[in-house]
């Protein structure tokens, strides 16, 4: 039994699926179909950047779901791997859209369109400059949730990433990030400022909501042909409503990323393979438990060791 899985922002490098594109026809196909649907050269962005512009909320959703589902079609067309053998499919925040779109709960275009529209509500969201994350290491979610807890006359901050055993990402308002900050350091909890340019998955994000609610209800969703984890339930969901109804909640909702796998391995799951740019799932799933048996699919050579046809 395995699972894939698809990564979400901070992945992203220059130059991912650059091989696909020169090697296989239907790959640079559909990067000129997401540049035409697009209206700009995400191809370009995504090949010659500059990063700045690749790291931008609005264009990077779109291009590592463009990256991720390259990868997969052409697992899908140029190996004798089976994917849709998979016991389940998830993706970290963004990645979920890659999982239900290779699941064929949505097509492409939709997903292309839907994620440009999320990055640029998520990005506009908040007033760039005023929010923003902070990563949390060597604390649990219980730790974290009683230290806000215990903390939240001071400063208001949210759990916005439970990734795994010892590492939560937190969001909120910089100057709140910066007392959270200050009270970690005294009690000698290692913490990093994210570059991020806002603070995603909490309640701050709650003018994205409402600007993706009649965008998300107007797209047509299919029952997946795998089931797919959800980012805000930690399980896999049971039909096309309520996969609308918990991506719209996503975006205020905490990555319950940790319990997702925990969750899988319950399931009789331990192989897991990351389809996209990076490998910062799988370093998660090992931190989850080191018995995982992970590997990536980010390249050429990775996909050829999939015995290519």
């Amino acid at each position: 039994m395995f699972s894939l899985l698809f990564p979400g922002q901070g992945s992203q490098h220059m130059g991912m699926a650059k091989e696909l594109y020169d090697n296989f026809d239907y790959i640079r196909k559909l990067f000129e179909e997401a540049d035409d649907l697009l209206k700009y050269k995400i191809s370009e962005i995504i090949f010659e950047g500059p990063t700045e512009k690749l790291n931008s909320t609005q264009h990077t959703q779109p291009a590592i779901f463009l990256t991720s589902y390259s990868i997969y079609l052409t697992i899908y067309k140029d190996t004798n791997f089976d994917a849709s053998k998979a016991e389940f499919f998830a993706g970290h925040s963004l990645g979920e859209y890659s999982a239900l779109c290779c699941a064929e709960s949505l097509n492409f275009k939709d997903t292309l369109l839907l994620l440009r529209d999320r990055g640029n509500a998520m990005n506009n969201a908040v007033k760039n400059g005023n929010g923003g994350m902070v990563a949390i290491l060597g604390a649990d979610k219980n730790k974290v949730d009683q230290l806000l807890s215990d903390n939240q006359d001071d400063f208001k901050c949210y759990i916005a990433n439970d990734n795994s055993p010892g590492q939560i990402v937190v969001s909120g308002e910089l100057k709140n990030l910066e007392l959270l900050q200050s009270k970690l350091s005294n009690e000698k909890i290692k913490n990093i400022k994210l570059p991020v340019s806002a603070p995603f998955h909490c309640p701050l994000m709650k003018n994205a909501t409402i600007e993706m609610l009649d965008k998300i209800k107007s797209i047509e969703f299919k029952t997946p042909t795998v089931k797919v984890y959800s980012n805000v339930s930690a399980t896999f969901s049971k039909n096309s409503n309520e996969i609308k109804k918990l991506l719209l909640e996503q975006i205020e909702s905490p990555v319950r990323w940790r319990e997702i796998i925990e969750n899988m391995s319950k399931n009789g799951v331990n192989n897991f393979i990351e389809i996209g740019p990076g490998k910062v799932l799988s370093g998660l799933v090992k931190r989850i438990d080191r018995n995982n048996i992970v590997n990536q699919v980010n390249n050429l050579e990775d996909i050829k060791r999939l015995n290519l046809k």
